[in-house]
């Protein structure tokens, strides 16, 4: 560098803020440390280096020694053992001890003459009887240390030798000990011999081998054995005794065997095997006695986690949770059996089918209705990856049936149900935990199996529904919530104490509805009193309310199926919370559907209180919590918000397809007298951008003339009201009446009409259209045909309006199961259900002449009736015989699978018969309509009110015309006179001037146009006062001429016409 004529050093400054000398500090200390661990690394690789060479060269010293004594043991001994006598085993001989120092069990040489050994050893105790003289000689006392210690090694050489050759001796594992001349029968059995109970040692050897983890080998073993596939009946084989043996010395005293590793204990390692029971059915007997289970079951309730416990699966489709679910639940009868079973062996039994069925898949249903959802375009969630051998499914579906949930809910509900509790004491900790143990194991049931298999039986045959309810109800008004969430041990730390018993008592009270008639709900109050219903649902309106808004489990847009993932102390928070949230809406949507059959509560009952403007400005939001629950749960909401709600969504959905409308304007010719053939074939070409745009008409009459007009809307209108009148007409075979004069879809329209199915899709599209633009029509839909706008399915209670006769022959039914069923269990209650037989004598006198002959000797048996799982169709002559499953024609009704049949064939009727009529109009309808604004209300909501007409509402929403004014003398008569009408006649009037019977369901300022009164007749002539009112229905106008005040009002006389109040124009 150059010199700058400046002899002062400058200092140099470390932008870094630090001196170069602590820069230099820090990189020697980073240096040393880098070193140190260097050296460190260097030091443990010699370290590991000598310890490899030290294991080697001493395992080649012991292999040499080994091959020294095998030689030297052979040379006394012999090669075919000729030098061996009954003292080679006592504790002063070299045999024993040399045999087990070399024995390798992969040695063809070790391996004979260890079977040898134990042949010999057999006959030997065969001869005498006398093992323990064999192998300690006259003193077992002074030598029982060495003894002990030699007959452990031999057990567990026996035992390893099979596993080590079990792939070449396979065929020979499952051999009864008949054949005792095969080496591992003669293996297994010494070691059976070697586990007698009587002998001194024989707690030792079990002791031994549990701590060599003998489960390990012997699952290896039975692995083997199952490829074989060779089991000899009739006995139990060698190797199923040897279990037996094995397992009968844990739980009884005094066994001093130790506490193993859960993860190498006989549950883990062969309960796991697939269908062991099968391969063991001796051994099934002996572990299913008291002591035995007992003991396996609470040692699997008390392990915290059972996922790193149970060992790898054996196959992709039987993994070990399911096949030791499997095992447990073919031997729970036997469980269930004994006399002695407690309430805490219950909770064990049920705690450990809780986890084991909440890590399966669910398993599929094969009832018909949910081949029925698919046709209704139901779309189901993700499948999810794990699958499981249907025939692995099969055996455990089979196994959680009618008599395993009798016993259980009996044991665990037994001690409950004998105590009365008052509604000021809460639960005590014993009904707590039989209370958690029956919800916790049910709730994770339905989720997992197929529920026709077991909600018939919990709702009919046992009391789960009432006690559930007395439980919940005392916990609900002593507010005891809080002290059940720290009792279960199923319920995560932070999940609510009411939504386990929520999640099992909703689905199975509302399966119980379904088949339930009205006589018992609302006359008998059975199950649950009408006062008790009114406390449910406050109960769960509340509950639903917390779970959708107040504390969602998850944001509103996210509703995917259960995890699998669950916390440390069982249920998952999220999907438990997400179920409830589902039963508890299903409920109370079925609740609300009794109280609008015959009203027992206020509709407010089903409102929550926290409804304000906020919630409806949120509820036309996607992804938000208002809309959330007005997609699960819009009962919450009330009625006239949801009108509001809907028709706002219907002015913007108008708004936004009416910017388009003016260049995409549709017109059409119709013949009036061909209206439905001409509607059909244009508009079914449309486009559902075209449905949705503005559609113009004009009609041609019978000589093939346009008629005059410019279509503003009201010639629409008027075509709209014509097409509805000739279409759902049922001469037009494509709809059918009930007794009460409603519309369904006729069940037989294919034999009537070639396209009766695209029909179907048009007259959806038509409803739809109607809806979607405000046109009112008046077409009494029966409610179990409106419930298919909603994809719901209809029950029994539904049956009365379409076919009352079957309807009362199925009860008919019910009432003998129930009858027999109080005489068995003697019921008081009989009398009243016999009282209900004979009301039913109406309508089928064969049957009740049957009954009234020998119903009082009658065994209970339905079979007798000799019905089969069949229905029989009849339309227009044609009769078609259906099996309601498959296999119906040879599966006959009986006591226990006539509730089935019941719901088969309501469901038959009511769903199955018209699923593709109804599947189509629902398509067409969902054009215009979106699934989720008609799911805001219910059938009777849709089916409109009938509560007759507001006459000051209309006359507040009507404009005048031609003279006339609100304050008119006629205009005065006109109100006066309506307001006298009669309710039938007010509905008949408003169908004259408007078209349909029913006003807009938010009153007469949403009617399109407003009514109008226009005068009909310049002056109060003679003439004039001859006329009779005349309207416009496509312009909701009234003609009203001036008649006089001195005259009387014509409208006065017309009250008594039958056809109609007056003539339209």
């Amino acid at each position: 560098m150059f010199f700058s004529g400046d002899s002062s050093t400058r200092k140099r400054v470390d932008m870094g803020g630090r001196s170069s000398k602590e820069r230099d500090r820090q990189k020697l200390v980073e240096q040393t440390r880098q070193e140190r661990k260097r050296r460190n690394r260097l030091r443990e690789q010699t370290s590991a280096a000598l310890t490899i060479q030290k294991f080697f060269r001493g395992r080649k010293a012991v292999e040499a020694e080994q091959a020294k004594v095998r030689e030297q043991f052979f040379t006394t001994y012999g090669r075919h053992f000729q030098n061996v006598d009954r003292h080679s085993f006592g504790p002063d001989s070299e045999f024993l001890r040399q045999l087990l120092f070399f024995f390798d069990a992969q040695n063809v040489g070790d391996f004979s003459a260890l079977v040898e050994t134990c042949r010999i050893v057999q006959n030997f105790v065969r001869d005498t009887g006398d093992a323990v003289s064999l192998f300690a000689g006259m003193d077992y006392s002074s030598k029982n240390a060495l003894v002990d210690y030699r007959v452990k090694q031999l057990a567990f050489a026996c035992i390893q030798a099979v596993h080590q050759n079990r792939n070449q001796f396979k065929a020979q594992l499952l051999i009864t000990p008949d054949e005792s001349s095969l080496p591992t029968i003669i293996l297994l059995e010494a070691v059976v011999m070697l586990l007698d109970p009587k002998l001194p040692w024989g707690c030792k050897i079990v002791g031994h081998l549990l701590q060599r983890n003998i489960y390990t080998l012997l699952r290896g073993i039975v692995l083997a054995a199952k490829e074989s596939m060779k089991i000899c009946t009739g006995k139990a084989s060698s190797l199923e005794r040897l279990f037996m043996l094995l397992i009968s010395h844990v739980g009884h005293n005094p066994c001093t065997c130790p506490i193993i590793d859960p993860r190498w204990s006989f549950s883990s390692q062969i309960l796991t095997i697939p269908f062991l029971w099968r391969l063991f059915p001796y051994l099934k007997e002996v572990f299913a006695r008291r002591g035995l289970s007992q003991h396996y079951i609470h040692q699997m309730a008390c392990v915290k986690n059972h996922t790193n416990v149970l060992p790898g699966d054996i196959w992709a489709d039987f993994p070990g949770y399911a096949c030791l679910l499997g095992n447990l639940l073919e031997t729970a009868s036997a469980f269930f059996s004994q006399l002695d079973f407690s309430l805490d062996m219950a909770i064990d039994v049920a705690a450990v089918m809780t986890f084991l069925l909440q890590a399966l898949p669910p398993m599929k249903s094969s009832n018909r209705e949910s081949k029925e959802s698919e046709d209704e375009m139901a779309v189901g969630d993700e499948i999810t990856k794990k699958v499981v051998s249907r025939d692995l499914e099969q055996q455990i579906s089979n196994a959680i049936d009618a008599r395993f949930l009798l016993q259980l809910i009996n044991v665990l509900f037994g001690e409950i149900s004998l105590v009365n509790h008052s509604c000021e004491e809460g639960p005590d900790d014993k009904e707590v935990a039989a209370i958690g143990a029956a919800c916790a194991f049910l709730h994770v049931t339905f989720n997992s199996l197929p529920l026709e298999h077991i909600m018939t039986v919990l709702a009919y045959r046992t009391e789960l529904v009432p006690l559930l309810w007395k439980f919940i109800k005392r916990c609900h008004e002593n507010q005891k919530w809080s002290f059940l969430s720290e009792k279960l041990a199923y319920l995560s730390a932070d999940m609510p104490g009411w939504q386990l018993p929520l999640a099992v008592f909703c689905p199975v009270y509302k399966h119980m509805l379904t088949i339930v008639d009205n006589e018992e709900f609302y006359e008998q109050e059975t199950p649950l009193s009408l006062s008790d219903i009114r406390c449910l649902i406050v109960i769960l309106r509340q509950a639903l309310w917390q779970l959708l808004w107040v504390n969602p489990a998850m944001p509103p847009n996210v509703m995917k199926p259960v995890p699998e993932v669950t916390s440390h102390r069982g249920q998952p928070l999220e999907s438990t919370q997400q179920r409830v949230s589902i039963v508890t809406a299903e409920l109370l949507s079925q609740l609300q559907d009794w109280n609008n059959r015959r009203q027992f509560a206020p509709p407010s009952h089903f409102h929550a209180d926290a409804v304000n403007d906020y919630f409806i400005s949120q509820a036309v939001i996607e992804n938000t919590r208002a809309y959330t629950i007005l997609k699960q749960a819009p009962f919450l909401v009330p009625f006239t918000s949801r009108v509001k709600i809907f028709t706002s969504q219907l002015a913007a959905a108008r708004q936004r397809d009416g910017s388009h409308s003016v260049f995409t304007r549709n017109r059409f010719r119709i013949r009036r007298d061909h209206i439905l053939e001409d509607a059909f074939n244009q508009l079914s070409a449309l486009s559902e951008d075209d449905l949705r745009g503005l559609i113009r008409i004009s009609f041609v009459n019978e000589f093939g003339v346009e008629e005059a007009g410019i279509d503003g809307g009201g010639i629409f209108k008027d075509f709209m009201e014509n097409i509805t009148r000739a279409a759902f007409d049922v001469q037009y075979g494509l709809f059918k009446e009930t007794a009460d004069h409603l519309l369904f879809p006729n069940p037989g329209s294919g034999m009537i009409h070639e396209q009766h199915l695209q029909f179907f899709h048009f007259l959806g599209t038509v409803l739809g259209k109607a809806m979607f633009e405000g046109i009112l029509v008046d077409i009494p839909f029966a409610t179990f045909f409106l419930s298919k706008l909603k994809q719901k399915h209809n029950y029994l209670n539904d049956l009365p309006s379409l076919d009352p006769e079957l309807y009362r022959h199925l009860i008919f039914l019910k009432l003998c199961v129930l009858y027999n069923s109080s005489l068995t269990h003697q019921n008081p209650c009989h009398d009243n259900i016999f009282y209900r037989i004979q009301q039913l004598d109406s309508g089928f006198q064969w049957l009740t002449h049957w009954m009234y002959s020998s119903f009082r000797h009658f065994k209970g048996d339905i079979s007798e009736l000799e019905l089969y799982f069949v229905i029989l169709n009849n339309e227009y002559g044609e009769q078609t015989e259906e099996e309601l499953l498959p296999g119906g024609k040879n599966t006959r009704v009986t006591n226990e699978n006539v509730i089935t049949f019941i719901h088969l064939v309501a469901n038959h009727r009511l769903n199955f018969q018209i699923r593709q009529q109804s599947s189509h109009f629902l398509r067409g309808f969902q054009q215009l309509i979106q699934k989720d604004w008609i799911e805001m209300f219910d059938e009777h909501e849709l089916q409109g009110s009938l509560d007759g007409l507001d006459v000051d509402d209309l006359r507040s929403n009507t404009n005048y015309a031609g003279g006339y004014h609100s304050e008119h003398y006629v205009i005065e008569m006109f109100w006066e006179v309506l307001k006298s009408f009669s309710l039938e006649n007010q509905m008949k009037f408003l169908k004259f001037v408007t078209g349909c019977s029913r006003g807009p369901l938010l009153g007469f300022k949403y009617l399109e146009p407003l009514f109008c009164i226009q005068r009909a007749a310049g002056s109060s002539s003679e003439e004039a006062l001859d006329r009779l009112p005349t309207s416009a229905t496509c312009m909701n106008l009234l003609k009203l001429p001036p008649y006089r005040r001195d005259e009387p009002f014509p409208l006065g006389v017309l009250s008594s016409q039958e056809d109609g109040i007056f003539p339209v124009s």
